[in-house]
């Protein structure tokens, strides 16, 4: 028998022998696979771990009774060990360096530094710092010196610029994969220092500048963060360093750069047992850097997210068209100073100005100026330098200019910096007596147009007779077309007639104000874009919602019209019903049936409630939805198009059944319309198909696209437009990663881990991928749509969406109407809440 076989013997003894848990290794005490290493409170724990799923096996540290539990350092993440290896130890070599040797005892991992003694032992500190010290007990090796993904209290991330040492946190592979992944984070080495994460080469992500407490752009890095944060540089030293402290002597808490780029600050709730998520980025499109381009402007709460700052124009049209920002913006008149150079002979040209922009995340390529005193200063160097293309005076650090592109700049509501951008100088402006007279010319050509404009509304109101229940449709939509054969229009009609409206109710504001107790707060359901909802008892006991136009509703009056005249005529158990209206005086009042439940969002997007929610409840809700919907493309002669399908628009009575609600932006197609283009673009960001975000253009495939969305929604418990998304930009790019990498039920909400059917669950998964998309041509129809969800019908697979805005083409889907000149307006985000 060879020395291998007597040595496996040995080792086989040995693991017997030890019991599982050790305070420390020494060069005769080896930490076995059967062993684990505990901090002395026994907090940490160090040990052998094989990731779910994994043939890989690591030597790593977590927290020892938290579930779920957090490996926050790896040994040995590139360097596996095969997870039928149980002969692998973890020892102290004979030059006193810590080594992990595999069952060969083949080196996979060492410390690799410098010992002057043979006596080393090594520990776990209860800050999870791994140590190894020699025999006078100083610390020649720690963990905390060599980070993985995490960085916990105490710990430093940051650079030496002078030895050209890194300490970084890169990500896992992947969840169940500690490898080296793509995602860095880091601080820079400038001045001021920023935090900053990589895609690999390109940046991702950018904290802003480091005022000394906070950086400028993480708007709620709060007093709780500004405890818990310190960045000190030593410029002599050449170095920078990023620490989190030991808040309230608290052990459990750390922050990590996951597989997909976030960056999450975790705190143990003792309370509850759980890990709560205290602050996480990227969460919306504009922490992404350099979203909007160079000279352009993100404001995560506009629609677009985009726009060029005042004095640039888009660098490229079309591409900005299609919501492809990051070719940036460009000036749109070159600045006076450059033309000062440019221009010979004895022209003079004015100074340039600067532009105030208030709440803003900085822009990244910063130069620091120490010597400048005040922000006055600051401005005088900045114009005298014709590079000097903004700047900055920032409390706690001081002058900041830039003579590079100005990117990755953010808006924010609150907090943020001044900054001010140079333009050229637009010339001497009117004198005070010619701004009087244009002022006053002005106001008196609105007076004018706006009675213009009231006395042709009331003429054709007049005429057409635009607000009566029982007007034919083409009286009460001045838009809507009859150019088609006569005899279909006719039998159109003929079945809108037989529908009346004469079972509405037509309520005093009296009875209204004595079933909502007044209006009482105390009875309010909610509050959206049309105005306030309250719950309500009539004299007999029912109960009811009521809906009351706000007096500062832009869109009200037009919404209230819609809603009497499209609910009033529909009559299906997946509709919400309309009872009806009060319109005394200058009030405007719908009364709807009441819905115990509320509206799903309350459900599906609240941690608690979403367990409510079972498997069998969802498929009820998406078939309910779907028949609903069926109903208004296909079941009437007059179809009815929603145009703001979402998860809040859906209402559940007291059984959970779905009810369709919230109509004043639905609009009517004929028989044979297949679409129709809209001046005015009104919905949900989210919710909204590409055509008809970017190009007004709507038909029944745009209720399509946001019952995908919905339907996606409703499996995941995941909002498509929030980034809690494994840091996808929405969850649709998510959905489509999970299936066409065969992963499609990792999709499903936690909730329903225990009580879902895989097929129901990736049938309908897949029905929502072919809702949404990109082109209108390849969606299903709602027919198709019921087919597919009952099984009745085969799945076609759906074909890989960009998910990003789009124009039609005219072979992908073509209006019987004459084409014509169109715009779009702004899009109107609506948020009705539940009754």
């Amino acid at each position: 028998m060879n020395a291998y076989f007597y040595f496996s013997i040995i080792l086989f003894l040995l693991q017997a022998l030890q019991s599982r848990a050790v305070f420390n290794i020494t060069a005769s005490e080896p930490l076995l696979q059967n062993q684990t290493l505990l901090s002395n409170s026994q907090i940490f724990e160090l040990g052998f771990f094989t990731p779910n799923g994994s043939q890989n096996q690591y030597v790593g540290i977590w927290f020892k009774n938290m579930t779920p539990s957090k490996v926050v350092w790896v040994a040995n993440r590139d360097q596996p060990l095969a997870n039928t290896d149980r002969s692998a130890s973890l020892m102290i070599g004979s030059d006193g360096n810590l080594k992990l040797l595999n069952g060969q005892q083949s080196l996979i991992w060492s410390t690799n530094v410098t010992v002057h003694s043979n006596y080393s032992v090594a520990t776990l500190s209860d800050y999870g710092n791994f140590v190894l010290q020699d025999g006078n007990s100083n610390e020649i090796w720690g963990s905390f010196d060599e980070p993985t993904d995490t960085l916990l209290p105490n710990m430093k991330v940051g650079i030496n610029v002078k030895t050209g040492k890194k300490a970084y946190l890169v990500s896992w592979k992947s969840e169940n994969d500690p490898s080296s992944g793509s995602f860095v984070l880091g601080i820079t080495p400038e001045t001021p220092p920023q935090a900053f994460s990589w895609n690999g080469s390109s940046p991702y992500w950018r904290s802003g500048q480091w005022d000394k407490s906070t950086f400028v752009g993480i708007p709620d890095m709060d007093n709780t963060y500004m405890n818990r944060f310190s960045l000190p540089q030593d410029s002599q030293q050449g170095t920078s360093h990023f620490i989190m402290s030991n808040d309230n002597n608290s052990y459990f808490s750390y922050l990590f750069i996951s597989s997909n780029g976030s960056i999450k600050l975790m705190d143990w709730d003792a309370g509850n047992d759980k890990w709560l998520t205290n602050w996480e980025t990227p969460t919306n499109s504009c922490e992404i850097y350099g979203t909007c381009g160079p000279f352009g402007v993100c404001s995560s709460l506009k629609f677009p997210i985009c726009r060029c700052s005042k004095g640039f124009k888009p660098r490229f049209d079309e591409e900005w068209d299609r919501q492809n920002w990051t070719g940036g913006c460009i000036r749109e008149t070159e600045l006076n100073c450059q033309r000062n150079t440019s221009t010979s002979g004895p022209v003079t040209v004015k100074e340039d100005i600067f532009m105030k922009m208030s709440h803003m995340k900085l822009p990244n390529s910063s130069t620091y100026l120490p010597d400048i005193a005040d922000a006055e200063e600051c401005q005088s160097w900045c114009l005298s330098n014709c590079l000097c293309l903004a700047y900055s005076y920032v409390n706690g650090i001081g002058c900041v200019v830039w003579s590079e592109e100005l990117i990755d700049i953010q808006q924010f509501t609150t907090a943020g910096e001044d900054l001010f951008i140079r333009l050229a100088h637009a010339g001497k402006g009117p004198s005070k007596q010619t701004k009087v007279i244009i002022s006053l010319g002005t106001i008196f050509g609105i007076i004018l147009c706006g009675a213009a404009i009231y006395g042709l509304c009331k003429w054709r109101a007049k005429k057409r007779g635009m607000f009566k229940i029982r007007g034919t449709p083409a009286l009460l939509y001045p838009g809507y077309t009859t150019d088609r054969p006569e005899e279909v229009q006719n039998a159109c009609k003929e079945q809108w007639r037989q529908d009346d409206a004469s079972e509405l109710t037509l309520f005093s504001f009296d009875s209204i104000l004595l079933a909502t107790n007044n209006f009482n707060t105390i009875n309010k359901l909610g509050q959206g874009g049309f105005g306030p909802v309250y719950k309500g008892k009539l004299k007999d006991g029912k109960e009811i919602a009521v809906k009351r136009l706000s007096s500062s509703s832009s869109q009200g009056v037009e919404e209230f019209k819609n809603e009497i005249l499209l609910i009033s005529k529909l009559r299906h158990r997946n509709l919400v019903r309309l009872i009806g209206c009060c319109t005394e005086g200058e009030e405007k009042i719908l009364v709807y049936e009441y819905l115990s439940n509320k509206s799903l969002d309350k459900f599906l997007f609240h941690s608690s409630k979403k367990a409510e929610l079972s498997w069998d409840i969802r498929l009820h809700i998406i078939h309910g939805v779907a028949r609903g919907l069926l109903y208004l493309h296909r079941d009437s002669c007059l179809r009815i198009i929603h145009r703001d399908l979402k998860v809040s628009n859906i209402l559940l009575n007291e059984k959970m059944n779905p009810k369709i609600s919230d109509f004043g932006l639905a609009r009517m197609f004929e028989c044979t319309q297949v679409l129709v283009k809209t001046h005015r673009v009104a919905g949900t960001f989210g919710y909204m198909s590409p055509e008809y975000a970017m190009g007004g253009i709507f038909s029944e495939k745009s209720d399509i696209y946001s019952f995908g969305v919905l339907l996606l929604e409703i499996v995941s418990s995941k909002k498509n437009t929030s980034l809690d998304n494994h840091g996808h930009l929405n969850l649709l790019v998510y959905a489509w990663q999970l299936w066409s990498g065969g992963r499609a039920l990792d999709l499903l909400d936690a909730a329903v881990a225990d009580s879902f059917s895989p097929s129901e669950a990736i049938r309908s998964i897949q029905v929502g991928l072919l809702c949404v998309q990109d082109h209108a041509v390849d969606r299903p129809n709602m027919s198709q749509v019921v087919l597919m969800l009952s099984g009745e019908s085969d799945l076609p697979q759906p074909k890989q969406p960009t998910f990003t805005f789009q124009s039609l083409t005219t072979h992908e889907i073509k209006s019987p109407q004459q084409e014509s000149n169109w715009s779009t307006n702004a899009v109107t985000n609506t948020i009705i809440e539940g009754r």
